[in-house]
């Protein structure tokens, strides 16, 4: 195994938690990148030598290497995956009763650059980065030994393919169907698996998907804004509204929000197209809801887009807010980690202000337990969910 060697104070950040290093963080005259595979291992040291861990290496990339584990006498094969998925499975089952969760988030579970959604007996694995790509086999072998899945999807994320130059990756193994129905809950949702969004389906918005019934009255008409399969909307289902409109690009996702509102005796009234659109449309035919939810995609997906994406966040708020019912409740939902919680809120606030509004802010949440937070890496917390009341 080839050494990366740090510059001086560089493993400062690494020997606290974090499992990230940047490509200016290497000295290039010790173990130059351009010496390293993409996905290739190596023996991670400090200035003066001493042992940091083991990480593998992507010479392309600003995040140039990913830290496996501290003990360098390791060896990442499929035992080390075991031991890992393990671990990540117990704190699962502990939490969840039925097997439908994110069995593996990440640097937060010990595995860089893999994401793994369980749904039953198919599961669909993110390999997010050149290394996660390089150690597939003995991920997959470990997969198998721990679960045993029917049928186990393989995928990386389009974001990180670009800043990790790797190619798309869309491969199944087993019995992959095309649509997967999941529990949550009461709920029973059905989404799809090979033409949906990323892994299929988001569970880190199910607590609050939860939450959102105590706010939604009998009777109550709730709005709800890239609903992709309508899972916010059937809760709201549930919790007795008498009227749910769904607001999503994907007319596929729509077709499976309409299809899990029928499955309880229901209906929406499912709206494609652009968001800000739609909404313009709907303020037009004087439309009031009671409960309007936003919970759009990463709408910041680095930081020196912040200033572009928090202006659609604004526009998102501002047209929600002449859909609102006077005390009506706003879900304010953002995935970008490059907003903070308290910059949304602001978002909100000044949108209220601007339409005459007095704002409240009623709970302030994250992600659900499988998403579980690295406490040295800030960037493994990245969901805020806010509910306010105007």
């Amino acid at each position: 195994m080839k050494e990366l060697r740090l510059q001086a104070k560089a493993d400062r950040r690494v020997r606290l938690g974090h499992n990230w290093i940047f490509s200016n963080e290497i000295d290039a005259q010790k173990s130059a990148l351009g010496s390293f595979a993409p996905g290739e291992l190596a023996r991670v040291c400090d200035a003066a030598r001493n042992p940091v861990g083991i990480a593998y290496v992507n010479p392309n990339a600003l995040i140039c290497a990913r830290v496996l584990t501290r003990d360098v006498r390791a060896t990442i094969d499929a035992a080390w995956f075991v031991a890992r998925l393990k671990r990540a499975l117990e704190l699962r089952e502990r939490v969840f009763d039925a097997p439908f969760y994110r069995l593996a988030y990440g640097e937060s579970d010990g595995l860089p650059g893999f994401v793994v959604d369980r749904y039953g007996d198919v599961c669909v694995a993110q390999l997010n980065t050149a290394g996660a790509l390089a150690l597939r086999e003995p991920f997959v072998t470990a997969m198998s030994e721990v679960l045993a899945p029917r049928g186990l999807l393989l995928r990386n994320a389009g974001s990180t393919r670009a800043l990790e130059g790797v190619e798309a990756l869309d491969h199944a193994l087993g019995e992959v169907p095309d649509r997967i129905e999941i529990l949550e809950g009461d709920m029973r949702i059905v989404a799809p698996l090979r033409a949906g969004q990323k892994t299929g389906y988001f569970f880190d918005q199910r607590d609050n998907r939860a939450r959102v019934r105590r706010y939604v009255r009998p009777g109550a008409r709730v709005l709800d804004v890239f609903s992709y399969v309508g899972a916010w909307a059937v809760s709201a289902l549930h919790a007795g509204a008498a009227e749910v409109t769904c607001v999503d690009q994907s007319e596929l996702a729509l077709t499976c929000a309409d299809e899990n509102a029928r499955a309880i005796g229901r209906e929406i009234d499912g709206l494609v197209g652009d968001a800000n659109e739609v909404l313009s449309g709907l303020h037009a035919e004087r439309r009031k809801y009671d409960v309007v939810i936003l919970d759009p995609p990463a709408l910041i997906k680095r930081r020196k887009d912040a200033a572009a994406g928090e202006r659609h966040y604004a526009r998102l708020h501002e047209a929600a807010l002449k859909l609102l019912r006077e005390d009506g409740i706003l879900v304010s939902a953002s995935c970008s980690h490059h907003l903070a919680a308290d910059r949304l809120t602001r978002i909100a606030f000044d949108a209220a202000r601007g339409a005459g509004r007095r704002m409240q802010i009623l709970e302030r949440h994250g992600h659900a337990p499988d998403h579980p937070i690295h406490p040295a890496m800030p960037e493994t917390e990245y969901l805020k969910a806010l509910f306010l009341r105007a």
